[in-house]
């Protein structure tokens, strides 16, 4: 029997593995560091991750929900869009 396939195949082996360990690693990923809650705030200071978004209305961050109740607004995305758009000398509702 003869031993050269068997030395072949370990020394491939043993060179896969050598090459293997040597060879370049990618470069980590840029580091994503999660942001801070309620650090997401936009031009007008509002928290949107808290629900809060620009009102030109009321001229403050309000929460949808909140403004629909407070001033009788139907509960919608198109309703509070269109309270919020009207000028802040509007009258109510």
């Amino acid at each position: 029997m003869s031993t050269r396939p068997v030395l072949f195949s370990l020394s491939a082996a043993l060179a896969v593995i050598t090459l293997t360990a040597c060879a370049p690693h990618a470069p980590p990923a840029a580091s994503t560091t999660p942001r801070m809650p309620g650090a997401d705030r936009d031009e007008h200071g509002c928290i949107g991750s808290a629900g809060y978004r620009w009102c030109g209305r009321t001229q403050r961050c309000e929460r949808p929900w909140e403004l629909a109740s407070a001033k009788g607004v139907e509960n919608t995305a198109k309703a509070i869009d269109t309270y919020c758009a009207a000028p802040a000398d509007a009258p109510p509702g």
